[in-house]
């Protein structure tokens, strides 16, 4: 099971991480078209389509944020002790924190669960309801931990990029059409297909532009504390959140999985918009997305038990 997992799903993601990678090496990328291109095009129509087709009842809807919701608090929680005698300052402390409760739910998540689940619709939709949540949270709790630290409270800049933000009103606009089975025009349908079919490759293939820029740095102690919280106590919390809430099947899978994604690039790209740790929060992206490779082996693995 372990070679088909490597073979099957793992290996295809980092073929194109690894190709993203050799690209930028040699053409120098533009990173900031990539991004909007991902962020204002691919992944709203990916999430509009996923829950526009989805199989979620409301119940299970319901149980999706709640699970989230709980993980992300026991994530900051843990963060938060573990900082203590760590003795992080207030900005360092901010960048930890964000390092294990941001994570790559997707540019990397949606095409991990795309190959897992073979593009199952139920499986789809609840990775775009978990990205979209992430979404929120990054824009919310992540830029206010760090503009608490470096803006004293001005909150205006996060407040209007929160209000830019095109995923969580594709997600509420693809519910409600789903909700009152509403056709799609073929003219609309189509485009948004096609660019929810470019999604895995695109997204994977930025991913792997953006951490080659990271240069790579094997010593710091903190960066490793962050890897094992995110990669194997935050799987560990959405196993023990699974059996809580009594999910079983595709529901408990996906959860799962997602549980397991490295570091969100999006860490990076605040750390550096705030000059907040940047340093740290690269290494903690790029390392994550390594050790990944064995990681989310392992939990596809267990996942398959559910």
């Amino acid at each position: 099971m372990i070679t088909t997992i490597l073979l099957e799903v793992v290996l295809p993601v980092f073929v194109l991480i690894g190709f993203g990678s050799l690209m930028q090496r040699i053409f120098r990328l533009d990173l900031y078209t990539l991004a909007k291109i991902n962020f204002y095009c691919i992944t709203p129509a990916a999430v509009f389509m996923s829950m526009y087709h989805s199989d979620m009842s409301g119940g299970l809807l319901s149980t999706v944020i709640v699970f989230y919701a709980l993980y992300v608090l026991i994530l900051y929680l843990i963060g938060s002790i573990v900082a203590r005698p760590m003795k992080f300052q207030s900005s360092m402390k901010a960048a930890f924190n964000n390092s294990i409760m941001l994570d790559n739910s997707g540019n990397y998540g949606m095409p991990i669960n795309a190959l897992v689940f073979k593009g199952d619709p139920l499986a789809a939709s609840m990775q775009a309801l978990i990205m979209s949540l992430q979404s929120l949270l990054t824009f919310t709790y992540g830029v206010i931990a760090i503009q608490g630290v470096k803006m004293k409270g001005n909150y205006r800049s996060m407040i209007i990029g929160f209000l830019k933000m095109p995923v969580p009103y594709a997600l509420v606009l693809g519910l409600l059409l789903h909700a009152l089975h509403a056709p799609l025009p073929i003219f609309v349908s189509q485009p948004l297909t096609y660019a929810q079919q470019s999604m895995v490759a695109i997204a994977l293939l930025t991913l792997g532009a953006q951490i080659v820029k990271y240069p790579l740095r094997l010593y710091r102690l903190d960066i490793y504390i962050s890897l094992f919280l995110r990669l194997i106590i935050g799987p560990a919390i959405g196993c023990a959140l699974v059996f809580a809430l009594g999910l079983k099947g595709i529901p408990a899978q996906a959860l799962l999985i997602a549980s397991g994604m490295p570091t969100g690039v999006n860490t990076s790209i605040l750390a550096e918009e705030y000059a907040n740790e940047p340093d740290f929060a690269a290494q903690t992206v790029l390392l994550s997305t390594l050790f990944n490779v064995v990681t989310i082996t392992g939990l596809i693995s267990l996942a398959k038990m559910f």
